[in-house]
């Protein structure tokens, strides 16, 4: 999902990474288990997510720190 807005959004990046080839992301980011979806280094999930759940993280990731 985070792929397909990249390439609609010019707003949008998006990487995929090899977990057994960066330990160091794996243990800054926390990574348990695959998919683990990052956004804005303040919202993440791990495991596969409803599209309607992956669109309320990205909202919750953008929104403004201290808003409601």
């Amino acid at each position: 999902m985070a792929h397909q807005l990249a390439v609609v959004s010019p707003l949008v990046t998006a990487d995929v990474i090899e977990v057994a080839e960066f330990p160091e992301l794996v243990q800054r980011y926390h990574v348990y288990g695959v998919p683990k979806i990052v956004i804005n280094e303040r919202v993440s999930v791990e495991g596969a997510v409803p599209e309607v759940r992956f669109v309320d993280l990205v909202l919750d990731a953008v929104q403004p720190q201290g808003s409601a």
